[in-house]
């Protein structure tokens, strides 16, 4: 059956096949064939390490891939090849990709990646702008387009399979996860989600793969209550809603991409209703197996499953048993030949049977066969040169332009390329690291030149003429005083990642609002540009800013920022999330208390 999606009266059509759709040359009825002749000669120990995943770094010896027929590997956050760079990577992969053909029955690995805005792990590679930030361009056609580049460059090193596209609906702005969410609405949640997936997987590749898509996080991690989640905040909380709400409000997100043919999705460290979703047979199997026709497999989220309460063993029967099909053991906290060694126990002892074992290697066979990942398990060297190329660079560049959200201009915006002294500064003006955010090289992302790519300070010297006199002052401590000369200053959040991002308050720093009053002391007329992953608290200062803009955490081009500041091109991003007077008050303010509301934009 041929589906045709057209989005919100956008020219931009997609013709695929939901139930073909497929990098392989067999047909789903090949495949099934091929999956059951495999499952009829495997033994326990090969089902068994075909639901093991493993971050790469703690392999005990490479050999332990044939040994136990592993069925994939990751790598998490910061888990890269020694030399961070497209070749090492490639050679990386295709190496534990030949170990696993020396298994017995020759089951090709698939590799793992939070490629969650680009290539985001890997130096060199694209970087574009975070979910938050895409989800003010409301531009289903770009999304597509974005996660089609990334698929790009990731199966150009190699990797099979993203961990993205993130469908959470945060509500709690204190939680550290907010700028994964595209909005606060699930409705645009859903529609970009859904172009999200499509364009990873019908991505186009030199190696005649695309990359499995994962929708994360099923189900509730944005809507945790405050006071429930770790270190009593908000991540990996527990969410309150009943199964009515649960239907009404969350699930369309996650139908959508189930019928966009979605190959994997990941289920959620938070609890439902007091129940961990790691654990809960209702969401994994009742809900989004049978009553939504999940055909894929469910990974587990990093060591998510020792959550749930018990011991490891019990774990591991609660979660295999819920519809956990792969486990995303990773090996630190875990040793994965433990894992192992318990789940064989559970299944002897028949606490798990072996008919949920047989489904749930199925299924991950299915999608290795979908993914062609039989007939091309090794890639070669023919496509690196897309890790970071110009084409990619100008999707991402125009990314970051419509995602500035303008809040505020008193006649400042456009400012033109002639003027004769411009002043620059705040901490995030030439800090690419602050500008792409978490989940960039590293888990947390980093400070300063971290990869390849284009600060804001370097768009606006891009872009004013030869003539302005540019003044660049990292804290405004130095300028002299000023009769009304322009200055644009850079603030906001520091790069963070999960619940390293949980916060109870979201003021802006001392030292921004230190360099933001050093400028209007000194005379000059201010433009605030607010780098962060979620509303924050600027109601008591915005009435001395002359300008305004939310930029969210743009990634690498910076010459998206100056493309709005020079009027090269309007600005048309809308907030996705409605921004409180109070921004702890997240998504759930009333409307009386609300900043601005959401769609708004100037």
């Amino acid at each position: 059956m041929k589906k045709y999606i057209v989005f919100f009266g956008s020219l931009f059509l997609i013709n695929f096949s939901c139930n073909n759709q497929s990098n392989s040359k067999l047909s789903e009825n090949q495949i099934n064939k091929k999956v059951n002749e495999i499952i009829d000669m495997m033994n326990i120990d090969e089902k068994i390490g075909q639901m093991t995943q493993i971050d790469q770094r703690f392999l005990d010896t490479i050999t332990d891939i044939s040994t136990y027929s592993i069925g994939s590997l990751l790598s998490g956050g910061g888990s890269h090849p020694e030399i961070n760079e497209p070749q090492a990577w490639l050679d990386m992969y295709n190496k534990y990709q030949s170990e696993s053909l020396k298994s017995r029955l020759q089951i090709p690995l698939i590799y793992g990646i939070d490629a969650v805005h680009g290539h985001n792990n890997v130096y060199g590679a694209t970087i574009f702008p975070q979910n938050i930030g895409l989800g003010a361009t409301n531009n289903p056609e770009l999304i597509y387009k974005i996660s089609e580049a990334t698929s790009i460059e990731v199966a150009a090193t190699g990797i099979d399979w993203t961990f993205s596209p993130c469908l959470s609906s945060p509500e709690d702005y204190r939680w550290g996860r907010t700028y994964e969410g595209f909005s606060s609405d699930p409705k645009r949640v859903e529609m970009l989600g859904e172009a999200a997936v499509l364009g990873y997987q019908n991505a186009k590749t030199s190696s005649g793969k695309s990359v499995v898509a994962c929708a994360k996080h099923f189900i509730g991690d944005g809507n945790t209550e405050f006071g429930t989640g770790m270190r009593g905040l908000v991540d990996r909380g527990n969410t309150e809603m009943t199964i009515e709400e649960l239907k009404l409000k969350l699930i369309p997100k996650y139908q959508a991409a189930v019928d966009a043919n979605v190959q994997t999705v990941m289920a959620s460290y938070n609890s439902w209703n007091g129940v961990k979703c790691h654990g809960s047979k209702e969401l994994l199997t009742d809900i989004l197996k049978v009553d939504m026709g999940f055909k894929g497999f469910v990974i587990s989220d990093w060591q998510g499953i020792d959550e749930i309460p018990g011991d490891y063993k019990s774990d591991i029967i609660t979660s295999i048993n819920a519809g956990i099909d792969m486990v995303m053991v990773s090996g630190e906290a875990q040793p994965y030949k433990k894992f192992m060694r318990l789940l064989k126990e559970s299944v002897e002892e028949g606490s798990i049977s072996m008919d949920r074992i047989d489904d749930a290697v199925q299924r991950i066979l299915k999608v290795k066969l979908r993914n062609g990942l039989f007939e091309s398990p090794l890639v070669e060297n023919n496509a690196l040169s897309t890790i970071g190329s110009d084409d990619h660079r100008k999707i991402a560049r125009q990314a970051v332009r419509e995602s500035v959200v303008l809040l505020k201009n008193e006649n400042i915006i456009p400012i033109s390329k002639d003027i004769n002294k411009l002043v620059v500064t705040g901490r995030g003006a030439d800090n690419l690291g602050m500008q792409c955010g978490g989940w960039t090289i590293d888990w947390q992302g980093g400070q300063g030149d971290i990869t390849i790519g284009t600060t804001i300070l370097d768009g606006i010297t891009n872009a004013v003429s030869q003539n302005t006199n540019i003044i660049y002052s990292k804290d405004a401590q130095d300028l002299e005083d000023s009769n009304g000369d322009l200055a644009i200053v850079v603030v906001g959040e520091d790069p963070y990642t999960e619940f390293f991002g949980d916060k109870e308050n979201l003021d802006l720093i001392n030292e921004d609002l230190t360099t933001i009053k050093n400028l209007k002391s000194k005379g000059y007329k201010v433009v605030v540009l607010l780098i962060s992953g979620r509303p924050m608290n600027i109601s008591d200062h915005i009435e001395n800013w002359d300008a305004f803009a939310a930029i969210w955490l743009p990634g690498t081009e910076g010459d998206g920022i100056s493309d709005i500041l020079f009027g090269d091109h309007q600005a048309s991003g809308t907030l996705s999330y409605p921004w409180p007077i109070k921004a702890e008050d997240g998504a759930n303010a009333l409307t009386d208390n609300l900043l601005f509301n959401i769609g708004f934009g100037l």
